[in-house]
């Protein structure tokens, strides 16, 4: 009889350490593993206010240095959302993206910047290509930002810019400026622009816009009363570049943009930073970020290795012939 009872507390000792290691906790193995790996994977929101050709290269840019830099889809999932140029939607977007509490933001342009970061979410954000991030509000010192916010500036050089006219096109008095006074870096271009001018005896027409809509209206309006056009990184006016571009053409009047997309949608020229390079260097710090680094610690950078683009099928379409020493040493579209 002893036997018998020792024999079955055996039975049942081993039947409970069965139990244990496989149904007590109510998963299998394989389900452990799966959330593991699940909870390692970091969730990236990117946000943008709209859409163009400098705006994918930069956020290509940020994604693919990101995973060359370790970080694949098993272990960053990337979440893009677009506004379409609505700023109802903009905020609609950044308020699920706080509500979601992502791993951290990344902005491109300043409009998308400005309304992560004034909702105070607690979520870090990278912006990418804010033109001047103080004047923004986004932070209040590139060295140590706060708000929990740090990136890239890509200030235009205006000054080189309209040195570059000059070079390329001598003689031209009478500037457009077409731009949107709603985003504070079209504006603050724009405002040292109009100081240049003002310092070289130059002349300027304005045009200002609310909506890419009227974008080709503006610039058929200064259609006579210019000899050039310059316009600012504001990305109402560059997503409707090819038809400032056509209008342009047609009038035999050069486009100087803020970017090489607006080159290669048109324009004549412009002295820019490359999309895909400003990308990745954002992504450089948001490393910085996910290897420990303190927000704080991480200082904002003004990008400012510039590069000539020149578009050579604008220059022939109104006539002008390009110095054979500046093409040398520019990136050249064709």
């Amino acid at each position: 009889m002893k036997k018998m009872i020792n024999l079955l507390l055996t039975i049942l000792l081993v039947i409970s350490l069965l139990l244990a290691a496989g149904c007590g906790t109510g998963t299998t193995s394989s389900d452990t593993a799966k959330g593991n790996t699940a909870a390692k994977v970091k969730q990236v929101g990117i946000i943008q206010l709209a859409d163009n050709g400098a705006f994918t290269d930069m956020r290509e840019g940020f994604i693919n240095k990101m995973r060359s830099l370790g970080f694949s889809e098993d272990k960053m999932v990337f979440d893009y959302k677009n506004a379409n140029g609505d700023t109802g939607t903009l905020n609609s977007i950044c308020q699920t993206m706080a509500d979601q509490k992502k791993d951290f933001i990344v902005t491109i342009g300043t409009p998308a910047t400005q309304a992560i970061v004034n909702m105070d979410s607690g979520i870090p954000v990278f912006f990418i290509s804010v033109s001047n991030p103080v004047a923004a509000g986004v932070i209040t010192d590139m060295k140590t930002p706060d708000k929990n916010a740090t990136g890239t500036s890509n200030a235009i050089p205006v000054d080189e810019m309209f040195k570059l006219s000059d070079k390329l096109t001598p003689g031209r008095h009478t500037y457009g400026l077409i731009y949107n006074t709603g985003e504070v870096n079209s504006v603050s271009t724009i405002k040292s622009a109009k100081e240049y001018m003002d310092k070289n005896g130059l002349k300027y027409k304005e045009a200002v816009v609310t909506s890419s809509s009227e974008v080709q209206q503006a610039a058929e309006s200064l259609v006579g009363k210019v000899d050039a056009f310059f316009i600012p990184n504001d990305s109402m006016v560059q997503s409707a570049m090819p038809q400032v571009a056509e209008i342009a053409k047609n009038a035999k009047i050069p486009v100087y943009g803020s970017s090489a997309v607006m080159v290669q949608s048109g324009a004549f020229a412009t002295i820019s930073i490359d999309d895909s390079t400003i990308g990745a260097i954002t992504a450089g710090m948001a490393d910085q970020f996910m290897k420990g680094t303190a927000m704080a610690k991480i200082p904002a950078i003004k990008v400012s290795d510039f590069t000539t683009v020149i578009n050579k099928t604008t220059a022939d379409a109104i006539g002008v012939t390009v110095p054979q020493d500046e093409l040398s040493k520019a990136k050249v579209i064709k």
